[in-house]
C-alpha cells in the first residue's frame, strides 16, 4: 500500500495551509470497527459502526474490506443482490474486483481504482474477485462507502462512473510531509475527478512518520477521518487513533492529522481516508440494499426486487452461476 503514488512528493502541487483566523476542528469522538463478514465471507471492518448517524449525514456507511493476503482459492465477492435510493463507491487499494449489473455496466477495478455506482432507482449487481486471483491468491484491500441520495434524487436512472487511479488528483501538503489522492470533491481550488449528486470530499492521505498535515474544510461539510494502516493523531489536542478507527470532527475551517514517529512495519506511513459531505438532512429508513426515507418506500423497493422491476440477471453473465 498504496497503489496509486509518486516517488518524490515534493514535485505536486501544494494545499495550501488554511488561513492564520481558520477555526480548527475539535475531536468529537473516537471509535473502533467492528469486525465480520460480507458477501461469500469475506472480512470486513464496519468503519462506523458506532457513530451516530447525525454526525455520518450523508453518508450511510463505510467497510474495509481486508487489508486480507489470500491464500489459493481463499478470495470471496459477493453475490447477485439489489440496490436503490444511494450510491456506492468502491476504492480498491490492493487487488482486483470485477463488477456487473442489471442495467449492462460493469468493469475491472484494480490498484488504486474507484468505480462510482449511483443504484437510483434500482439494480441487481455483483462483485466478485477474478478466476486468476482465486487460483493464486494475493492481495486484496479497498474501501466500500455508502452515500445517501436525497429523496429528489433516490429514483434517478442508475449509472457508472470508472475512476481509474491514474486520474486520481495527487497534491501534497503545504510543507511536503502527506501525499493526498483527491478522489472526489474538492480541496484548496483542487478538484478530483469523482462526481457526486451529494456533494462531498473524499481524501486518501499517506502521512510521513512523525509530519503533521492540516487541511482546509469546507464549514458546511461534515468531517470523517479512518484510519487504513498505522498509527497516529486527530485534532490539535492530538487524539489517538489508529488502523481500524474512526474519527468524528466538530464544526470548524481545518482539520489536522499526524502520524507518530514509529510505523508498524507493514506500513511506512499512517495511511487514512478523509470524507466530508453536505448534510442531506432528510429521514433517513435503511434496511439492507436499500435507503429510502420511510419505511414504505423500503416496503416498496422490496416488492419491486421480488417482482423482478430492479432488473435480472443478464443472460450472458458468467458471474456468481
Amino acid at each position: 500500500m498504496p497503489a496509486v503514488t509518486v516517488e518524490n512528493p515534493l514535485v505536486l502541487p501544494r494545499i495550501a495551509a488554511p488561513a492564520p483566523d481558520a477555526v480548527a476542528r475539535p475531536v468529537l469522538a473516537v471509535s473502533t470497527a467492528l469486525e465480520g463478514f460480507e458477501g461469500e465471507g469475506f472480512p470486513v471492518r464496519r468503519a462506523f459502526a458506532k457513530i451516530n448517524q447525525k454526525y455520518l449525514d450523508p453518508f450511510i456507511m463505510m467497510d474495509q474490506m481486508g487489508e486480507v493476503d489470500y491464500q489459493a482459492g481463499e478470495p470471496k465477492g459477493t453475490p447477485w443482490h439489489p440496490h436503490r435510493g444511494f450510491e456506492t463507491v468502491t476504492y480498491i487499494i490492493d487487488g482486483t474486483f470485477i463488477h456487473q449489473d442489471s442495467h449492462g455496466g460493469g468493469g475491472t477495478i484494480t490498484d488504486g481504482d474507484t468505480q462510482w455506482m449511483t443504484a437510483g432507482s434500482g439494480l441487481l449487481h455483483i462483485e466478485t474477485p477474478p478466476e486468476s486471483l482465486v487460483l493464486s491468491g494475493g492481495l486484496f484491500h479497498g474501501l466500500q462507502l455508502w452515500v445517501n441520495l436525497p429523496a429528489s434524487d433516490k429514483m434517478i436512472a442508475p449509472k457508472y462512473q470508472d475512476i481509474r487511479g491514474n486520474s486520481v488528483k495527487l497534491l501534497a501538503s503545504s510543507d511536503g510531509g502527506a501525499l493526498v489522492r483527491l478522489i472526489a470533491g474538492d480541496i484548496d481550488g483542487h478538484q478530483g475527478p469523482g462526481a457526486t449528486h451529494t456533494p462531498i470530499t473524499m481524501i486518501h492521505v499517506s502521512v510521513n512518520p512523525g509530519a503533521e498535515v492540516t487541511l482546509p474544510w469546507r464549514a458546511d461539510f461534515n468531517a470523517l477521518a479512518y484510519g487504513l494502516a498505522g498509527s497516529g493523531s486527530a485534532g490539535s489536542e492530538r487524539r489517538p487513533f489508529q488502523m481500524g478507527q474512526a474519527v468524528v470532527f466538530g464544526e470548524g475551517d481545518s482539520l489536522t492529522i499526524r502520524a507518530d514517529e514509529k510505523q508498524d512495519s507493514r506500513s511506512a506511513n499512517f495511511e487514512l481516508v478523509l470524507l466530508g459531505g453536505l448534510p442531506i438532512r432528510e429521514p433517513v429508513a435503511h434496511y439492507g440494499p436499500f435507503v429510502m426515507n420511510s419505511h414504505r418506500e423500503l416496503q416498496q423497493a422490496m416488492e419491486d426486487f421480488q417482482a423482478g422491476r430492479l432488473g435480472t440477471i443478464p443472460a450472458d453473465s458468467n458471474l456468481g452461476r
